[in-house]
């Protein structure tokens, strides 16, 4: 969130922020109540996100009834691909914060290097066999994360600087950046039918003071504080995880790194698993002889692709910047709104149609933060790699491949140097 304020600037981070709160809000609300009217008119008595999209479909307007399984698809492929994205980030921002840490004693990592390193790690903790016993690993992450916010919060407000006038409006041109930034951490709406569905009085999830806006006020006001009180603190130094600007020789601050890494390497296996779910209900009934190997095969590829994708892209401003735009723009603010609109297609959008206007608003905003929070995305990615050297991680790779090769034709020792960039 501190970068994000750095591309937005300080009150219009504030103001943005709270806007964009709302309009996630607003679509997580319009979901759970479209679920709610379509379990009265199916007979059913919980539905999935996916099932919301096909019922809306199915029992909508005659033009809509053919695409009930395309919508369902599309839903489980953009969860799919948004949460599994999501491990990819969590694994640069666990593998960023270690290294941080034991560089400071024993010389930094290229942060690829780490990522190969944490690669068996993820994929022993995605081999637990189903979310009930990731529960444990979840509360002791929360509670790790917890310490690690009130502590970066502690050196946060220590020794704040005056605000100057330059940093309350950001350059508008990074405007993007900043609303796929923020998207990426307030949305969440393919957790919110589950926690419904799953709760003990659901109809006490929507409403004024219900939970959904509770959460959501609480989560806006932290992420407005961190981001607020980070850009302010460290400015345009402000690194993509701001817990590696904290001093590093401080033990505190190496602390900070050490739970928020252990903390975020818990929530990967929460975020896997609704990725696991939705691929293998996709691919089981074709293993049904050897079911068990078959899911733990498809577990151990799954883990080494998202780390892999983390190793090429290993920057979490540019990374985080996409799948905010690319995807939770789509999943979390396009698709509601077009559920709602085919589920109340036969009663009505409201006096003067109202609810069309509204929806027109909240489906241009999402459509132009997915186009151009992307394409800024895409371009922050490509700059990084075409105007800076590339990592020495490659080129370390490249060197012992060509000289393990030589040393192959020419039966001869490997002689090779290793740069300090590994």
């Amino acid at each position: 969130m501190p970068l994000a304020f750095r591309c937005s600037g300080l009150l219009v981070g504030i103001i943005a922020t709270i806007i964009e709160s709302i309009i996630c809000g607003h679509c997580a609300y319009i979901l759970v109540v479209c679920a709610h009217d379509l379990c009265r008119r199916s007979g059913r008595t919980i539905l999935t996100f996916a099932d919301v999209a096909e019922e809306a479909c199915r029992r909508g307007p005659p033009w809509s009834k053919k695409y009930s399984k395309c919508a369902r698809r599309m839903v489980d492929i953009g969860i799919f691909v948004t949460y599994f994205g999501t491990c990819s980030a969590y694994a640069v921002i666990v593998a960023a914060n270690f290294d941080k840490v034991t560089g400071y004693y024993w010389g930094s990592l290229d942060v690829r290097m780490y990522l190969l390193i944490l690669l068996v790690p993820l994929i022993i903790l995605c081999y637990v066999p189903n979310l009930k016993y990731l529960t444990p690993v979840s509360m002791i992450s929360n509670g790790f994360m917890g310490v690690g916010i009130l502590i970066t919060i502690y050196y946060l407000v220590v020794g704040l600087p005056s605000i100057k006038s330059e940093q309350l409006v950001g350059d508008i041109t990074q405007f993007p950046t900043f609303f796929s930034i923020t998207i990426f951490a307030l949305e969440a709406i393919g957790v919110v039918m589950p926690l419904e569905n799953n709760m003990r009085r659901p109809q006490r999830f929507i409403g004024l003071t219900g939970v959904l806006n509770q959460g959501l006020a609480a989560v806006t006001i932290l992420y407005i504080l961190v981001g607020f009180l980070g850009y302010l603190k460290f400015g345009d130094a402000t690194f993509a995880n701001v817990t590696l600007n904290l001093p590093e020789e401080d033990i505190a601050a190496q602390i900070v790194q050490i739970l928020i890494g252990l903390a975020i390497f818990g929530t990967f296996g929460l975020q896997f698993f609704i990725c696991l779910e939705i691929l293998w209900n996709g691919i089981k009934d074709h293993f049904t002889k050897y079911p068990t190997i078959a899911n733990y095969v498809l577990r151990t590829v799954m883990v080494i692709v998202a780390v892999c994708i983390s190793i090429a892209v290993p920057t979490i401003g540019p990374f985080i910047s996409l799948i905010g735009a690319l995807c939770f723009s789509f999943l979390g603010i396009v698709i509601p709104i077009l559920i709602e609109i085919v589920t109340f297609w036969e009663k009505g959008f409201g006096k003067y149609n109202w609810k069309i206007y509204k929806n027109a608003f909240v489906v241009i905003v999402g459509l132009l933060a997915l186009i151009f929070g992307t394409k800024s995305a895409v371009e922050d990615i490509i700059d990084l790699y075409t105007t800076k050297p590339d990592s020495m991680f490659f080129k370390n790779l490249f060197d012992l491949f060509n000289a393990s090769t030589n040393a192959l034709v020419h039966n001869t020792s490997v002689p090779i140097n290793v740069t300090s960039g590994i």
